[in-house]
């Protein structure tokens, strides 16, 4: 079995956990959220927050071994959905170990970049688009893979990848100075 399977298959397996609603609208205007322990502050690029939140060292590592530190601090906008530690822990044992190594960097750098997004869309725009498009709405990323945004039964909002693997977003609109990030529960996947 390929890696590229077996890592499939981990995935596949993703538990769909309960996520934090997003944040009331209003008070998203006031501050900018608090992520892995860490304030965000929006006039610092993406990386440069996402370094100091404890919840995403294992996206930083990957960021910086696919060599997409120069392309995520560039202008942007972006929008990136950010997997957690968790996220990555779900992955079957040794994938991520798999992915970081050098002769892997392509497939690590797709990984990632079905995660951005090449503009800002804010939370209450992504409903927008979800309730306008009778329910789900298609999210073209730029590592050219397609993620699905849908609501659950509580209101969620719910990534799912072209492998049927989800995520639910729990902390929206982590406003950047290129950008904004939304935390996901799960790592989506490239088409298998």
């Amino acid at each position: 079995m390929t890696f590229t399977k077996k890592m499939m298959s981990a995935t596949a397996a993703l538990a769909l956990t309960a996520g934090a609603a997003f944040a009331d609208a209003h008070s998203m205007n006031h501050m900018n959220n608090m992520v892995g322990g860490a304030e965000m502050f929006a006039d610092k690029n993406i990386v440069e927050n996402a370094v100091n939140s404890a919840d995403h060292t294992t996206l930083v590592a990957a960021v910086k071994a696919a060599g997409l530190v120069d392309t995520l601090s560039g202008p942007g906008p972006f929008t990136v959905f950010a997997p957690t530690n968790e996220a990555f822990d779900r992955l079957e044992p040794g994938a991520v170990d798999m992915l970081l190594k050098p002769e892997n960097k392509d497939q690590l750098t797709k990984v990632l970049t079905c995660h951005v997004v090449d503009k800002a869309i804010m939370a209450e725009a992504l409903q927008d688009m979800i309730t306008d498009n009778g329910g789900s709405t298609a999210i073209p990323t730029l590592g050219g893979c397609i993620l699905t945004a849908s609501f659950t039964d509580e209101g969620k909002i719910l990534l799912t990848d072209e492998n049927d693997n989800g995520a639910m977003v729990s902390i929206a609109n982590v406003q950047q100075s290129n950008g904004l990030i939304h935390v996901i529960d799960g790592v989506m996947l490239p088409r298998q």
